[in-house]
């Protein structure tokens, strides 16, 4: 019997492109002898479409807006039987299009940060990638360091702010964050990743256009203190006993790691594996760990660090849904552990059904 896997991808997000990219190598990564693989659409407004059992690669992303073959779907279609009333109409609706398990491949808010994740607990569906609360607390910058300052992780020093503050009184913010942070620091949508909407600041100019700017994306920013140290990223996958990769480091020849660097130019260096003593391995590892476990973390994770030349690991952030195509950082970094990339994703999808099975053990009766 072949696994039914669904993929979720698009999404309302500024993130939407990247995702299609996601779904894209993911797709054309799978074993289709192992699974049948089924594309579920969510476009800019918010609308889910369901396309046809996908029988082969795909070649462009344009082939996966499913704008002609594609079905309108509700979100509970993924699993109509939990609504059944009889043995017989359970069996009908199953037949329907119940799914194994689900992929979501989404980046951003509506999507990475628990809203969907919360559809498919609500759907009693098996899931790759972080819960409800991980998705969310990690989703939410300002969130995750205040989770991260409680459990005693290093991090670089922040200030953040909500746009009704912001616009009652602006001299005091941009104030409190020179003489907090000073210059540069970097100002962030709090919920938002590929590096959209951030900028970073060398005066008060240059703040005053990034807050602007990140307020576009968010109704919260944080600001964060610039750090003279080497960008290092670790993978982290597993559950309850998770595993982390080797390290690779970020050398961006721009001011920082954009997402024009990301997605567009191609102009980062990305060292695999990064030139590193032993011992920082072990503690950017270690701390690595007690990350992905202070938000309870499960199935993957990118974790991103700062290392000084005093040898001080400082967190930087973690990704519940990194960059997953075949050239992101997540997925080389566990090439270059001995994992492929079809084999990562058989893993997650095992990871998965692992934790919903665990899940069931739960007693909800007394």
């Amino acid at each position: 019997m072949k696994t039914k896997l669904g993929l979720i991808y698009g999404g309302k997000s500024a993130e939407h492109k990247v995702s299609l990219q996601t779904a894209k190598a993911v797709i054309n990564a799978l074993d289709l002898s192992k699974y049948e693989v089924h594309p579920i659409y969510i476009t800019e407004n918010g609308e889910w479409t369901r396309g046809a059992q996908l029988q082969g690669p795909v070649d462009h992303v344009e082939e996966l807006l499913l704008k002609e073959d594609g079905e309108a779907v509700s979100p509970v279609a993924l699993n109509p039987g939990i609504f059944a009333v009889s043995d017989q109409a359970e069996k009908s609706v199953h037949s329907a299009g119940k799914l194994d398990v689900v992929f979501p491949l989404l980046h951003g808010p509506n999507g990475e940060d628990g809203t969907v994740q919360g559809l498919l607990e609500l759907l009693n569906l098996p899931y790759v990638g972080n819960g409800v609360l991980a998705s969310a607390a990690g989703m939410d910058k300002i969130m995750m360091k205040n989770i991260y300052e409680q459990a005693g992780i290093k991090q670089p020093e922040y200030v953040w702010y909500l746009r009704r503050d912001w616009e009652k009184d602006q001299e005091t913010a941009y104030t409190k964050v020179e003489e907090k942070l000073g210059y540069p620091c970097f100002v962030k949508p709090a919920n938002l990743g590929s590096s959209v909407g951030i900028s970073k600041c060398k005066d008060r100019e240059g703040l005053k256009e990034a807050f602007e700017l990140a307020f576009e994306y968010d109704r919260k920013i944080i600001i964060e203190e610039g750090i003279d140290g080497r960008e290092i990223e670790i993978a982290v996958l597993g559950n309850d006993e998770p595993e982390c990769s080797v390290v690779g480091e970020i050398v961006p020849e721009t001011d920082f790691y954009d997402y024009k660097a990301k997605y567009e130019d191609g102009s980062t260096g990305l060292i695999i594996p990064a030139d590193i003593t032993s011992d920082d391995y072990e503690n950017i590892k270690r701390v690595a760990i007690q990350s992905f476990k202070a938000l309870d973390c499960s199935g993957l994770v990118r974790a991103d660090f700062f290392l000084t030349e005093e040898g001080d690991v400082l967190m930087n952030e973690i990704n519940t849904m990194p960059g997953f195509t075949p050239f992101s950082m997540f997925p080389m970094l566990w090439q270059e552990s001995g994992l492929s990339y079809s084999q990562l994703i058989e893993k997650l999808v095992e990871l998965g059904v692992e934790r919903h099975n665990e899940k069931q053990k739960i007693k909800h009766t007394f």
